[in-house]
């Protein structure tokens, strides 16, 4: 999915995306829910940027991902942790979590309920007892426009890159079209991906949960306006 663009992922992130406000939100909440929670398991981890200031607030992160070059990157960044390649819909650690995170609608590239129902009985296998995960889904049907068209840019230490990106809808199927100019050093290069991710209703994802042994609450807010699911194991 980001393999074209793993290696600049951050720079065009870090341009409009408040890491730090979100890490300080789940982390009080965290503390909230649990005031002994300190391993996490950070699912759809990325390049672990959550992962490093959940450390800085604590946590003991752990993270998978399904691109080795985020897992890569993740790891570079947090020595402390273990970071492994893996699908979130079929995955087997030998630990247990206090928290297990699924943030930034990393869900919705499993595209399909059947494998979000996977993932998450995934999540409850790899929670303790009294855990709890926080899932921060895409967008339900309805609510994206089709053909909307963002430009996202990023400058540092020599490279610039430029992300311009489209929408297209097909039925419960969010497709994003990203292109991407590349200056590396007065190097420059196009590359493009495409991401497609699945749109659930709320309704659909509780069911799912529930599906998967967890009892979840639906908060319409959450960390950036999309949402977040707060599920606990409904059985031990």
């Amino acid at each position: 999915m980001f393999s074209a663009s793993a290696e600049y992922y951050d720079l065009i992130y870090a341009a409009f995306k408040d890491y730090a406000a979100e890490v300080l939100q789940v982390s009080s909440l965290l503390r909230r829910l649990n005031p002994d929670c300190r391993t996490v398991l950070d699912v759809g981890c990325g390049t672990g940027e959550h992962a490093r200031l959940l450390t800085n607030h604590g946590f003991a992160v752990d993270g998978i991902d399904i691109e080795p070059a985020f897992v890569r990157i993740a790891a570079e960044k947090n020595p402390a942790g273990r970071f492994v390649v893996a699908d979130m819909s079929d995955f087997q650690l030998p630990t247990r979590y206090d928290a297990v995170l699924c943030l930034f609608s990393s869900i919705g590239y499993l595209r399909t309920l059947e494998r979000v129902t996977r993932a998450l009985a995934c999540f409850r296998d790899h929670l303790a007892l009294d855990g709890v995960a926080l899932v921060e889904p895409w967008f339900p049907p309805g609510v994206l426009e089709a053909n909307r068209e963002f430009i996202h840019s990023g400058e540092a230490h020599g490279v610039r890159v430029s992300r311009h990106s489209r929408t297209e809808i097909n039925g419960t199927l969010s497709r994003l079209l990203f292109e991407y100019e590349i200056d590396d050093h007065g190097e420059v290069r196009r590359v493009s991906e495409v991401h497609e991710l699945g749109l659930f209703t709320t309704e659909e994802m509780m069911q799912a949960f529930a599906a998967a042994g967890l009892h979840a609450d639906h908060d319409p807010e959450g960390l950036t306006g999309r949402g977040l699911f707060i599920a606990r194991r409904t059985q031990v």
